[in-house]
């Protein structure tokens, strides 16, 4: 019997790999299974999860014949998990000695369907300390009840899918998988389906989890098309979102956070390739024009200057309203 399963997406990570794999023998255990998923690495990580396949206890290796993506690798994973409970990391992390073991003594002894932990956030030789934004700890709590406010951040602000661990009940309820295809916020949509569909949480107060920024390859430090995957996912928010019997009062939140993250992405676009960088315009301006446009404009109003200064000067570009065309 599996008791955990760590899904372990890989790409293009031979620097930081082995360190991530050693960390992960530092917490293995006779019940825990580790899905390593190559997806499809031109570099020597393959050859590194082979050695891996072989010598980390209750490692299990899946390959990709093409390169899909954080959120299709994951999927992957959660595919061919057998745990009771579930839990993700990334390739080129790393975690504390017992880590796992932590967080599932907390799962076992709450009884929620997922808890939720802090990390340290590693830029270089930087260390800071992130903390889950949900201020009562040890406790089991309604998902949807730590959605709000709108205007401060919350659990959903909050999206690491590695900073946390799962009971099997929501992958049969649909809820653990990401939108397949997404490059970027993929974790987006998938934290807010969790707090809104399911029935109990807990955040807890632990830091095992060592979380790499700055990386030359990663996604986040390249401008590339690939970026403007935030687009779809928050869409992807804001549909669903629309749907809940408590739409009237989440829909302030998801549109304010999408916003917020569009300002954000023009706020640096001079990292993007010019095509791109127009493309950003293009499609930020459709993405408004999509939303509520009440709820848009309170949004836009509780935004500090220079935000809502950069979000007003994008909406009045001309822009069809679909993503389909906005590309």
């Amino acid at each position: 019997m599996v008791k955990l399963s760590v899904i372990v997406p890989f790409y293009n990570v031979q620097t930081y790999a082995p360190d991530t794999l050693r960390s992960l023998r530092a917490n293995a255990r006779a019940d825990f299974e580790f899905v390593l998923v190559d997806d499809c690495s031109t570099d020597g990580t393959p050859e590194i999860l082979e050695r891996a396949e072989r010598e980390l206890p209750g490692a299990v290796l899946i390959r990709h014949e093409r390169n899909g993506g954080l959120a299709t690798a994951r999927n992957t994973g959660l595919d061919a998990a057998g745990g009771q409970y579930l839990t993700f990391f990334d390739g080129d992390d790393w975690l504390a000695p017992g880590h796992f073991e932590h967080l599932l003594d907390a799962m076992e002894h709450l009884g929620c369907d997922f808890v939720r932990t802090d990390h340290v956030q590693c830029t270089g030789r930087s260390r800071s300390i992130h903390r889950v934004p949900v201020g009562r700890r040890g406790e089991v709590l309604r998902p949807r009840d730590v959605i709000l406010p709108a205007s401060r951040s919350t659990a959903v602000d909050y999206p690491y899918a590695w900073a946390g661990m799962y009971h099997r009940r929501l992958v049969d309820r649909g809820l653990l998988h990401f939108t397949h295809g997404l490059r970027t916020a993929e974790d987006r949509p998938w934290i807010w389906r969790l707090h809104r569909e399911a029935d109990s949480f807990a955040a807890i107060s632990h830091l095992g989890i060592f979380y790499r920024r700055g990386i030359a390859s990663s996604l986040t430090q390249i401008g590339d098309i690939r970026q403007l995957d935030f687009i779809k996912a928050f869409d992807q928010v804001i549909e669903e979102t629309a749907k809940d019997a408590d739409a009237e009062r989440l829909l302030p939140k998801a549109v304010r956070t999408y916003c917020a993250v569009i300002s954000h992405h023009l706020g640096s676009i001079e990292r993007y390739e010019p095509a791109v960088a127009r493309k950003l315009r293009t499609m930020s301006a459709a993405a408004l024009k999509r939303m509520p446009q009440d709820v848009l404009n309170e949004a836009i109003d509780s935004m500090d200057a220079d935000r809502a200064s950069r979000l007003r000067k994008v909406r009045r570009r001309p822009a069809p309203l679909s993503v389909e065309a906005a590309v």
